[in-house]
């Protein structure tokens, strides 16, 4: 699923697979709209510009509903860094943010920049690409008739989630570790390098003077996530060895997360950590 060389497609393959359980399965006008968005990123280039996607107002409403229900729990759990950054992407309810929109804010602040996928790639090739300052990111929207839940990363979760921690230059920096660690590693390591990453840049709590704060991007997108893990979650210390022997389930709520000293503390062990794979 490499965006540099897409495969040829006729125009009525089924692109798009959904799990049975999947709130849009049953539904065949959101399974073309995913297949139409998927033939977008399929045909990009990196380097091209970035394609935009004209958004339905269905679709628009799911973005308007996410924002308004996140921003009370972000203003509670989410760490400095995103709160600081955040409003530099100037996210409106009555607009989805364009990809291209949100990379002139992330190239001026680190250099980063979102390039369109059709869906999930493989933990591998996602992180392989952070070396490069790029970050592969889904443009669909997740089905309306769930709002506040998508089974797999949508524009919500990578704009919502992934774009402001993208914005901080120490975040943006430990992503570019991990690609640059990803691109070093043979197989026998891979597993321990994207377990750290999930969780700790996917789902990362740490502990400040105002109670956990959360640092992982699946957390700060997810309404499910963010309400329930101070009571449902088994809050662990941080242990970076116990942490890259633990598997994750990705379709389910989390139920272990690690909690580290403090966001500074966290984002200079996992560099410390990420310079070992890197002569």
């Amino acid at each position: 699923m490499c965006p540099t060389d897409p495969p040829p497609l006729a125009p009525e393959t089924d692109l798009v697979q959904l799990d049975r359980d999947h709130p849009g399965f049953r539904d065949p006008v959101y399974r073309r709209r995913r297949n139409e968005i998927a033939r977008v990123a399929l045909g990009y280039h990196v380097g091209d510009p970035v394609p935009s996607i004209t958004y339905t107002p269905e679709e628009v409403s799911v973005w308007q509903i996410a924002l308004q229900k996140l921003a009370p729990l972000h203003a509670k759990y989410a760490c400095d860094q995103y709160l600081r950054a955040f409003p530099l992407l100037g996210f409106e309810p009555g607009h989805v943010s364009q990809l291209g929109e949100v990379n002139e804010v992330l190239q001026r602040q680190t250099g980063f920049k979102m390039v369109p996928v059709a869906g999930l790639v493989s933990p591998r090739v996602f992180m392989s690409h952070l070396a490069d300052d790029l970050f592969l990111a889904t443009q669909y929207v997740r089905h309306h008739s769930a709002p506040l839940y998508t089974p797999e990363p949508d524009v919500i979760h990578e704009l919502v989630g992934h774009a402001a921690l993208l914005a901080d230059s120490d975040f943006a920096d430990v992503n570019r570790l991990f690609g640059e660690a990803t691109n070093r590693v043979g197989e026998d390591k891979i597993d321990a390098l994207i377990r750290v990453y999930w969780y700790t840049l996917e789902f990362g709590v740490v502990r400040s003077k105002q109670g956990i704060k959360v640092v992982g991007a699946g957390m700060l997108s997810s309404f499910g996530e963010l309400g329930r893990f101070e009571t449902q979650a088994d809050i662990r210390p941080y242990d970076l060895p116990t942490i890259a022997n633990t598997s994750f389930n990705p379709t389910d709520y989390q139920g272990i997360l690690f909690v580290a000293p403090s966001v500074d503390w966290l984002l200079n062990d996992l560099r410390r950590w990420l310079r070992t794979f890197i002569p």
